[in-house]
C-alpha cells in the first residue's frame, strides 16, 4: 500500500507554493507519490472560467522537479462542481491505498462546511501547512481530537506539516499576468511557457 498525497487547486496558473508545499509532504510524511488535482469547478470560488492551458503548465513544472508528482484528472474527467468527497470515493475504489490531503491552514477552519466531511475522514487524512496570516488556525471540533505528531498511514487523522514560508495565491499572480506584468512565483517553465505562448494576456 503506497502512501499517496492529494493536492486539489485551479492551478491556474500554477506556482512555486504549489510545489514547495508537495515537495513537504512529501518529505515530512514520507509518501511514494503526490498527486496534484486540478478542479473543473470548486465549490467555493466564482466559477469565472479556467484558462484551457494550465493543466499542460502544471505538468510542465512538475516534469522539472524530478519529483515523484504527477498530475490526477479525475475530477476534470468528471466535470461539473469538484468535490474532494467524490474523488476520494472514485479514488478508493480504484486504487488501495493510504491517502492523505494536502491543505494550507487558511483552509482547515472551512473543512466542517465541505460537502460530507465525516466521509472524507473515512477515506483519507489530512496535513495541514501553517499559511502567512493563518499560522494560529484553529483546529474545528471535528477534527480536535484527531491531530497527530505524526501520520501513520491510517485515515482520520490531522498532521501538521512545516509552514511553505511562500505567500502566493494564483489570482494574484493570474491578475499580475494579465496586466502585462512579469510577477515573482512561478516556475521558469511555466513563466516562459506563458511568455512564448501569450497565455494571460
Amino acid at each position: 500500500m503506497n502512501r499517496i498525497g492529494l493536492l486539489g487547486g485551479t492551478f491556474d496558473p500554477p506556482h512555486l507554493g504549489h510545489l514547495k508545499l508537495a515537495e513537504l509532504a512529501l518529505q515530512a510524511l514520507a509518501l511514494d507519490e503526490v498527486r496534484f488535482i486540478p478542479n473543473a469547478a470548486p465549490p467555493h470560488k466564482a466559477d469565472t472560467g479556467r484558462a484551457p492551458a494550465r493543466v499542460r503548465l502544471l505538468e510542465l513544472a512538475l516534469a522539472a522537479t524530478g519529483l515523484p508528482f504527477r498530475v490526477e484528472t479525475l475530477e476534470l474527467d468528471r466535470g461539473g462542481v469538484s468535490y474532494t468527497v467524490e474523488t476520494l470515493e472514485t479514488l478508493a475504489t480504484r486504487e488501495g491505498h493510504a491517502w492523505i490531503f494536502l491543505m494550507g491552514s487558511d483552509q482547515l477552519t472551512a473543512f466542517p462546511s465541505w460537502r460530507r466531511p465525516a466521509r472524507i475522514l473515512e477515506l483519507a487524512s489530512l496535513a495541514v501547512a501553517p499559511r502567512p496570516g493563518y499560522e494560529q488556525a484553529e483546529v474545528p471540533g471535528l477534527l480536535a481530537d484527531r491531530v497527530r505528531p505524526r501520520w501513520t498511514g491510517r485515515p482520520g487523522e490531522l498532521v501538521w506539516l512545516p509552514g511553505t514560508e511562500l505567500d502566493l495565491a494564483s489570482s494574484r499572480l493570474r491578475a499580475d499576468l494579465i496586466r502585462g506584468l512579469t510577477p515573482e512565483g512561478l516556475p521558469p517553465e511555466v513563466m516562459a511557457a506563458i511568455l512564448r505562448e501569450n497565455q494571460y494576456r
